[in-house]
């Protein structure tokens, strides 16, 4: 286990309390191969002590498997509770008569309980741990495979590199999918949720009947216009389909010159607005 190390790159910034945390384990003195067997003994014979102590001289470990699944939906300062609660689990049933080092026996306790929360507390449908396994794996791999290629990796060179069949990891992603829910706070302000950014289909159908309606009025508008007068609006300003055109294009199509054509917009104008004027309660209520 000498690989696995706390380093400042676990530390969430936004969490004094995560860095406060590390810096506390990382001070924490680790215990020989003899100390844990005499601990396991007596932690069998119920010494609360004794495991308190096995516990605690382990939690850098629980660090180390808690960083690696990062970004699945729960902050690090979750998956280190969830770790330690299985670093607890596995210090009462450790059997130092097996022959091998309990954070070799533990990181599988600790792990699962990993996954577990993961399972239950990030997705309203449950994945099966394996797949959140390998899912944790694919993204280990893609974020190696990114670094080699200096791109991101198409899903056969992923596949290639972890020797796993292509319609599997394509499956995977397929399902792996997470749900957010509508109340979840948007940036700093504790009052504004996703929901408050996002149009449901009453509000959509309101401003499709607003849309019309503007386009009615301004037809109306626009009829009050004679016909030479109403075309060099709607080409002026794009309106009723029209493609938005210079003076000089107008103009052109029109067969007149560019000050005639600047003078119809004005006189256009100024009668569309004594129109508007006069009937204030038809356009602004």
């Amino acid at each position: 286990m000498r690989n696995l190390q706390i380093t400042a790159s676990f530390t969430d910034p936004e969490s004094p309390v995560v860095s406060s945390y590390l810096q506390e384990v990382a001070r924490t003195s680790l215990i020989t191969a003899d100390e844990e067997t005499t601990l396991a003994r007596k932690i069998r014979a119920g010494d609360e002590a004794a495991l308190q102590k096995l516990v605690t001289s382990n939690l850098r470990f629980v660090v180390s498997v808690a960083k690696k699944y990062q970004r699945q939906g729960l902050p690090l300062s979750d998956l280190i509770a969830e770790g330690n609660t299985g670093l607890i689990k596995a210090a009462t049933l450790f059997d130092e008569t097996k022959g091998f080092r309990f954070i070799s026996f533990a990181v599988w306790w600790i792990r699962q309980t990993i996954m577990a929360a993961i399972a239950e507390q990030t997705r309203l449908v449950r994945l099966p741990m394996n797949r959140i396994s390998l899912l944790t794996k694919m993204k280990s791999c893609a974020a190696a495979l990114e670094q080699r290629l200096e791109r991101v990796p198409e899903t056969s060179e992923l596949a290639g590199f972890m020797q796993a069949r292509e319609s599997k990891l394509n499956d995977l992603i397929g399902t792996s999918g997470r749900t957010v829910s509508f109340d979840i706070q948007v940036g700093s302000n504790e009052d504004y949720r996703l929901i408050d950014q996002l149009w449901d289909e009453e509000h959509l159908a309101d401003q499709d009947l607003r849309q019309q309606a503007l386009k009615a009025s301004i037809k109306q508008l626009l009829d009050q216009l004679t016909q030479r007068e109403k075309m060099v609006i709607e080409r002026c300003y794009g309106l009723n389909g029209e493609m938005q055109l210079t003076p000089e294009d107008i103009a052109n199509q029109l067969s007149i010159s560019t000050a005639r054509v600047r003078q119809l917009k004005r006189s256009s104008i100024r009668k569309l607005e004594a129109i508007v004027e006069g009937r204030r309660g038809l356009f602004f209520n």
